[in-house]
């Protein structure tokens, strides 16, 4: 069986989480990182060098970084209905993987660590305005996208990119800052909200 490393609560074990309820795969998870188990032990330094969550044993196999996760798994466990085998298919679900990753994951860590998290080394009011603007820029694009596909970030299908992006629509609609109106945004919201996977681990780790 599956053994996923990670608390529930964290937004990169949710993506692993999310794919393994979207492709049925049967796990065991096991609660690591802040509050739980560390991840500075020797133990879990030797599976993950970075000493972060998720991680995952598939068998012999060891895994880490979660967009690398959720790949493997949807190639591993037939789940071609979610990562296409066909080249074009694929590349336009690695692109929104990957600017998830490198954009809007990027611009909400200020915001997050100020407004979510509280943090004392986050009060920064500039650096606060500054952060909201670039990640209400970012959910601009993502709210094009939508309401150019009509449905899903990749095309009318849902498909492996709407997991960190949907993760990543519930911290937005979740952070306490004046959204801008993004009908596309919204409707996708309350669209993914019809999953079952995302009924369980999409909404901050809580049914």
């Amino acid at each position: 069986m599956l053994r996923i490393l990670g608390k529930a609560s964290s937004i990169n074990v949710r993506k692993v989480l999310w794919t393994c309820a979207e492709l049925q795969i049967p796990f065991e998870r096991e609660d690591w990182g802040s509050g739980f188990r560390s991840t500075q032990t020797a133990e879990f330094l030797a599976l993950n060098p970075c000493a972060m969550v998720p991680v995952i044993q598939d068998g012999d196999f060891t895994l880490w970084e979660s967009n690398t996760i959720i790949r493997y798994l949807a190639a591993r466990y037939d789940g071609a209905q979610l990562y296409p085998v066909e080249p074009m298919a694929r590349a336009r679900v690695d692109q929104w993987i990957d600017w998830q990753a490198s954009e809007l994951n990027r611009s909400w860590s200020y915001p997050l660590m100020s407004l979510v998290r509280q943090s004392p080394d986050y009060q920064d009011s500039a650096a606060l305005a500054n952060g909201i603007e670039q990640w209400s820029q970012n959910m601009a694009i993502l709210d094009r996208q939508l309401a150019s596909t009509g449905a899903y970030v990749s095309g009318n299908e849902f498909s492996l990119a709407d997991i960190p992006i949907g993760l990543s629509v519930n911290r937005w609609f979740e952070t306490p800052l004046e959204h801008p109106h993004l009908p596309a945004v919204s409707a996708y919201y309350d669209r993914l909200n019809q999953r079952e996977g995302y009924r369980l681990y999409g909404r901050n780790g809580t049914p």
